[in-house]
């Protein structure tokens, strides 16, 4: 993590780089802002082929890195918002959300959400998900 005044830029190489001009999260007091993650492998750079339950899975994989850098975790999430590319997948989508947040340790209950469909996302991704997190304390 690098400081920047009262804000904390957070980076881990457990989840891809930044593909733009922005950071993979920042942390402001005890909250983290995640950047929206796509299904990016951290270690090619590319896209993990699959249909959009993989997607998400990365999507998530990737998230858990952010966050664990940033000194939070799915636990402490209290507001998701997902892209999806076609609304016809939030089913799979609302499935992974519900497999990571219940195994997810000292979870206690599901943060609010909102899901928009977009006419297209980075690299042609299926879903984008980003956060914001308490950081642990």
């Amino acid at each position: 993590m690098q400081q920047t005044n009262s804000r904390i830029v957070v980076s881990t190489p457990k989840s891809p780089a930044a593909i733009g001009p922005y950071s993979q999260a920042i942390r402001v007091g005890e909250l983290l802002f995640t950047s929206g993650q796509i299904p990016l492998d951290p270690v090619s750079g590319n896209v993990v082929e699959g249909d959009v339950r993989a997607q998400t899975r990365r999507v998530f994989d990737n998230m858990v890195a952010v966050l664990e850098a940033g000194g939070s975790d799915l636990a402490n999430v209290v507001k998701f918002t997902c892209f999806v590319k076609n609304m016809s997948d939030f089913p799979i989508v609302n499935e992974v959300f519900k497999e990571y947040l219940d195994a997810a340790p000292g979870f206690s209950g599901y943060p609010a959400r909102s899901t928009v469909e977009v006419g297209a996302l980075p690299r042609g991704a299926l879903v984008e998900i980003e956060a914001v997190a308490r950081v642990r304390g």
